[in-house]
């Protein structure tokens, strides 16, 4: 079995060393660290910067109030999203909010509203958070660009989570560039790269697909130290997965087991589900008894995984077997589970084993559905023995209804 992943070298990886251009990085970085200009802004020109903070909070409400009773262009949207601020925050953010709900483009910039905001009401951390958190309840479009002035603060005393929140942010986005730019403006403050923000790293590499990056990344985990959790383990896992490493990806999970570490139901499904999709009965059945040392409790898809590996690989007594594992086990089939051990009965011309087993799914109670009725219907009609079949079943006492729907009928031979 293949190990992890490739040896690597002990020279420092890029992933969480700092940039010999971090000087560069924090002039030149939309990230880099800003302190209030002395000039005038466009958006907030009547705010009494000489003043006191109150006073500046004071004139921004009553622009806001001014723009909301006397703008005819505000939306309903706009309206409703200024009433259902929070009525807790304090007013210095309510009155930032009410100038980013009322935003456009052609009346100023977000950088110049910030940093007139900044000057005026002299924000602390707590003030930038609430603003970010209305921000993101409300889904608004212009979260991103305002977290990336806030990290740029010296007021929001930006630390480490708050890079890796907006990292996770874009990444969940698939906006692979922003994430990494985000990442290099963290290294420029000198902030490392800790087992959360490592973590969220390795699953955006994954999710897009950077097999490499991933790998380096994880690797770069080990070489540090630090703690690999479950949500660590699972995306490397999974970024196996997506780039078709199987193997790989099951060592990874057995050396999980082995730190008495288990991985999240989905990742082990992923795994099942590409091995049955290649029609590896064995690598089927390995991952479907490591599910089950993990203290996981099989359900009718996770079977019907394991059955149609069988099916596919041509071992239809295995995965006739299987079926009758699960019915054991008090799991009621569903449709597609059914439909395919009905297929293996079919591949091996059984038609009296399919007819017993129609007989006990009905005094199970189990409703046969579209595929699995549609299968049979096929196969008798192959058959030519249509009449037959109905008149076996009618006098097993099966009730025809169990056939759903009524459009698969016998006499008629026709499927809708």
């Amino acid at each position: 079995m293949a190990s992890l992943a490739p040896k690597f070298s002990f020279t420092p990886s890029p992933i969480c060393t700092l940039s010999y251009k971090t000087s560069d990085l924090l002039h030149n970085s939309a990230f880099g660290i800003r302190k209030p200009h002395s000039h005038k802004f466009l958006v907030f020109n009547r705010i009494n910067v000489g003043g006191d903070s109150g006073n500046g909070v004071r004139e921004m409400e009553r622009r806001a109030l001014k723009r909301v009773r006397a703008g005819p262009n505000l939306s309903d949207a706009q309206k409703l999203a200024i009433s259902q601020l929070p009525p807790k925050m304090t007013n210095r953010c309510k009155a930032l909010m009410k100038e980013i709900i009322c935003f456009s483009t052609e009346n100023g910039s977000v950088p110049r509203m910030l940093a007139a905001w900044v000057r005026s009401t002299k924000p602390q951390r707590a003030d930038w958070l609430a603003v970010l958190k209305e921000l993101e309840r409300l889904n608004h479009y212009l979260y991103f660009e305002i977290v990336e002035y806030a990290l740029t603060e010296e007021s929001f005393e930006a630390n480490i989570r708050d890079y890796t929140k907006i990292i996770h942010g874009y990444a969940k986005q698939d906006r692979l560039g922003e994430a990494e730019r985000a990442l290099e403006a963290m290294k420029s403050r000198g902030l490392m790269c800790d087992q959360v923000t490592l973590t969220a790293l390795v699953h955006m590499y994954s999710k897009a697909g950077n097999l490499k990056m991933a790998e380096d990344t994880f690797e770069e985990m080990k070489l540090l130290g630090v703690l690999l959790d479950k949500r660590s383990y699972g995306s490397i896992v999974m970024a196996y997965i997506r780039a078709g490493k199987l193997t790989s990806a099951e060592s990874s999970l057995r050396e999980m087991e082995a730190r008495q570490i288990y991985a999240p139901r989905e990742v082990y499904k992923a795994l099942l589900r590409a091995y049955s999709m290649l029609g590896d009965s064995q690598g089927s059945q390995r991952v479907f008894d490591a599910i089950q040392i993990a203290g996981i409790i099989p359900d009718a898809k996770v079977c019907g995984l394991l059955i149609n590996a069988y099916v596919a690989s041509g071992k239809t007594r295995e995965a006739r077997i299987a079926f009758e594992n699960m019915r054991k086990s008090d799991l009621e089939p569903n449709d597609k589970c059914t439909a395919l051990v009905l297929a293996a009965y079919e591949k091996e011309n059984r038609l009296k084993e399919a007819l017993d087993l129609l007989i006990e799914l009905e005094r199970d109670n189990v409703m046969l559905g579209k595929e699995s009725s549609s299968l049979l219907v096929q196969w008798f009609r192959r058959l030519g023995v249509v009449e037959e079949v109905e008149h076996e079943l009618r006098s097993a006492g099966v009730d025809r209804s169990s056939f759903q729907p009524d459009p698969y009928s016998f006499e008629s031979g026709c499927i809708e």
